[in-house]
């Protein structure tokens, strides 16, 4: 179990209900994270981010199940001003209490808040992931991960690129989109001219920086230097143009922003369908918590569409949370690389039993 101790609570509700397994009485609290260095994207540069924690207690026998709501702004569907968010967060944990059930459909439009509800129950009961029915939940094996190079200057990128390389990372992604195009591509071709695709597989996220114009160029570039993908090439909601890029098979396209929002079934299956990429990457807190995921990684499996997990800037709390998720849905041994490297982003981070060794993101077991 997790205790939050370091963050104080906004509120608590002394109100006692009954779930389904015990009575459990809940707390709300919020906290602020500092990154170390600025975390900058083709959207802007974060200095801080924030996460509002649910905390779930047993009466019966004191156990307490902690899950993290974190959503990004700009990005998440459900990034709603503080007080709004807060009033909505209250209004789903009391509801969630009162019934001992998560109402996924009214929650299907915050993700984020569902994230939260889900491994807060899930580690109150020892219920998947939090069962320990993985290797990776018993301290036993370590998930491969890849090292995350955010953006800077061409200095900057290559020094974190050489940290990544000597850490014993052999998959790197790197952020681009903010410098010089030219510069990015010359810094992809000097990685690339001394590492090949078999000792280093690199990934770029553009984060929908490419303009429509200079998409399928630039693919046609980096078709010369063994990407194994990239993330988003061009801005949302431009399927025609995606499904183009996607059927020129110059570089593997992987889709993040694209998915989120997208919560209805029928609607994942329309994106899937008309776009048909290479893969998806998928974060609980963005891409509708544990249950929205397990529906696109269904949905894309069968129509041979790969995956893989990540994180979308949580504390240790929430990366723990993906880390037991992922090893659940992909194995103790998937095969590509998880996003999952970014416990040491913030000045202060909750303490955790998460640990980096080489490539791979260890944790002590539950």
């Amino acid at each position: 179990m997790v205790l939050i101790a370091e963050v104080q609570p906004i509120f608590k509700r002394s109100l006692i209900v009954n779930c389904q397994l015990s009575i459990v009485n809940y707390k709300l609290t919020k906290r602020v994270f500092h990154f170390r260095r600025p975390a900058g994207t083709s959207r802007g540069v974060y200095l801080t981010r924030t996460s509002w924690f649910v905390t779930l207690r047993s009466q019966t026998d004191g156990r307490v199940g902690v899950g993290e709501c974190a959503p990004l702004p700009d990005l998440s569907c459900d990034a709603l001003p503080d007080e709004e968010y807060e009033r909505v967060l209250t209004a789903m944990c009391e509801r969630c209490c009162a019934s001992g059930e998560i109402p996924y459909d009214t929650l299907r439009p915050y993700p984020s808040m569902l994230f939260g509800l889900e491994t807060a129950f899930a580690d109150l009961y020892g219920l998947p992931p939090f069962d320990g029915a993985t290797a990776f939940s018993r301290g036993e094996v370590g998930i491969p991960i890849n090292g995350l190079v955010w953006m800077g200057t061409f200095e900057e990128m290559y020094g974190r690129i050489e940290e990544k390389l000597e850490a014993g990372f052999h998959c790197v992604k790197l952020k681009i989109g903010a410098i010089d195009w030219a510069q990015e591509r010359e810094l992809i071709r000097f990685v690339r001219q001394h590492f090949k695709r078999e000792e280093i597989e690199l990934r770029l996220d553009a984060n929908g920086g490419f303009g429509v114009d200079v998409a399928m160029n630039r693919l046609e570039e980096l078709a010369n230097y063994d990407i194994h993908s990239i993330e988003q090439p061009i801005a949302t909601k431009q399927w025609e143009v995606l499904r183009a890029l996607c059927d020129a098979g110059l570089v593997p396209i992987a889709l993040d922003e694209e998915l989120i929002g997208v919560n209805d079934v029928a609607e994942k299956e329309r994106l899937l369908d008309a776009i048909h990429p290479q893969y998806i990457i998928l974060k609980p807190s963005l891409h509708g918590g544990m249950r929205g995921c397990r529906e696109w990684i269904e949905l894309a499996r069968e129509r041979g569409i790969g995956s893989w997990m990540t994180s979308a800037l949580e504390s240790n709390v929430g990366l723990r949370s993906i880390g037991l998720f992922a090893a659940q849905v992909y194995g103790d041994h998937p095969e590509l690389c998880q996003g999952l490297g970014t416990g040491q982003l913030f000045t202060d981070n909750i303490p955790m039993n998460l640990q980096i060794r080489g490539e791979r993101l260890y944790y002590k077991g539950l």
